[in-house]
């Protein structure tokens, strides 16, 4: 039962916060860099082409930050 340490629930609390921080900020600043709002595109006007590359670059960031972290 080595995973119901407190040490090791405490890290892998503390690596999915800094996980999700990493996913978060780094969503920003590429929202930052498109030369629309991609909140707006995405859920006022429907773009679903848009969503679809915004999911596959969240996939990808996601994938790298676990890499990092693991």
């Amino acid at each position: 039962m080595e995973w119901m340490k407190p040490e090791v629930v405490l890290g892998s609390v503390v690596y999915a916060i800094v996980g999700v921080l990493i996913f978060w900020i780094s969503f920003i600043i590429i929202d930052k860099l498109t030369p629309y709002n991609l909140w707006h595109e995405i859920v006022e006007k429907q773009n679903k082409a848009l969503g679809m590359v915004v999911a596959a670059m969240s996939l990808g960031i996601c994938i790298i930050v676990a890499a990092a972290i693991h």
